[in-house]
């Protein structure tokens, strides 16, 4: 029983640790947007413009629900939970169809 606990206790480490740094690099990428923004014209030529960074940072905060998911999967694929894997799959499958007709 105390294996499990640890195990579990890893798991959602894992996904926290996901959510966490995943938020963290995503306003870091707003912020150096905004300044860069702040800033132009640049005195160096860079490939991407402020708005671009800041797009990039947004479309991180949007991707970290899906990639939980994901990881998610992994983590019940690797568990051999399938009831739990298949719903995670079905998830991620709706996910993408929604991308799909949006576009």
């Amino acid at each position: 029983m105390k294996a499990r606990e640890n195990i579990l206790e890893r798991q959602e480490g894992v996904i926290a640790g996901l959510l966490w740094y995943g938020t963290w690099f995503a306003c870091a990428l707003i912020a150096a947007g905004m300044l860069m923004a702040a800033a132009e014209p640049l005195p160096v030529a860079l490939p991407l413009g402020g708005f671009d960074v800041v797009q990039a940072g947004v479309a991180a905060l949007i991707l970290l629900p899906v990639l939980r998911v994901a990881l998610m999967l992994a983590i019940f694929l690797r568990e051999r939970d399938y009831a739990y894997a298949v719903i995670a799959g079905l998830v991620l499958a709706i996910i993408a169809a929604g991308v799909v007709i949006e576009s």
